[in-house]
């Protein structure tokens, strides 16, 4: 079996902090995809380049303390490839990809954080500009090869991925034309969500996000923003899912599916 993790760090210096490394050690995966790194290079170098025996691939925003993804493995990739070929969205560190190819099969992994729209009208549009770009890319992936891609997707798809969906029907992560971009992918783009594949009816143990305001974590006022999404081939291969809410390294939760796959 092969164990993938997500989770969006809220920082790595701070997850890690929060006992992070630790929690790899005891719950083993074999790969990691993190988001919201919110580091540099230089901050990487010599600290986080491994973390619990995993070694780390990164694509990191140019913007001090912002955004960046990576991916932890043990696994030695035959390619890594950063950024996804956005003039604007590369700059803010937002896809790292590890391929793992042979003479006869072609699969990534991949770790992708979508844009918030929460801070106001000009960052959701940007939200909807790189969900008009990063849509096709998504296609032209899935036309070469096999993949999943782990991330912060920052969307909640049904009324049953958050708790409060009727007040929140005008806000960034639940507007309409969010929600319709997400059925789009999983119908006409026929990726695989692969929670709900597993869990296709689960509300309040869903969750993987929880606003800091409120005392939303304690009474588990949450969203599922974060996700496995998978090419049909690799879908089929998932066999459990687990969030882990017992463990806060940053506001989002670590969701882990196992794969009957062997890269």
């Amino acid at each position: 079996m092969f164990k993938l993790c997500s989770l969006n760090l809220n920082g790595i210096r701070s997850a890690t902090s929060k006992g992070l490394p630790d929690w790899l050690a005891r719950t083993r995966p074999d790969c990691i995809c993190v988001q919201e790194v919110k580091a540099q290079a230089a901050d990487i170098k010599g600290r986080f380049e491994s973390l619990a025996g995993l070694r780390g691939h990164f694509h990191l925003a140019q913007k001090k303390g912002y955004s960046g993804v990576g991916i932890y493995t043990h696994l030695e990739p035959s390619e890594v490839i950063v950024g996804f070929g956005s003039t604007e969205f590369d700059a803010e560190g937002r896809w790292v990809e590890l391929r793992f190819d042979t003479p006869r099969s072609r699969h990534s992994i991949i770790s992708c954080y979508f844009p918030s729209g929460s801070s106001g009208e000009e960052r959701q549009q940007a939200k909807f500009r790189f969900l008009a770009q990063i849509y096709p890319h998504l296609m032209r992936v899935k036309a070469e090869r096999e993949f999943i891609l782990c991330g912060d997707i920052n969307i909640a798809h049904r009324e049953i991925d958050l708790k409060n969906w009727k007040s929140n029907q005008k806000n960034s992560g639940f507007l309409p034309q969010e929600r319709d971009w997400m059925s789009r992918l999983l119908g006409a783009g026929e990726l695989v969500d692969v929670y709900r594949q597993l869990e296709p009816e689960a509300t309040d143990s869903c969750y993987t996000w929880w606003s800091q305001r409120g005392q939303a974590y304690a009474k588990n006022v949450g969203w599922r923003l974060d996700y496995h999404l998978a090419t049909h081939g690799l879908a089929a291969g998932a066999r459990s899912v687990s969030i882990d809410k017992t463990e806060k390294f940053s506001d989002h939760a670590p969701i882990t599916v196992e794969y009957d796959w062997n890269p």
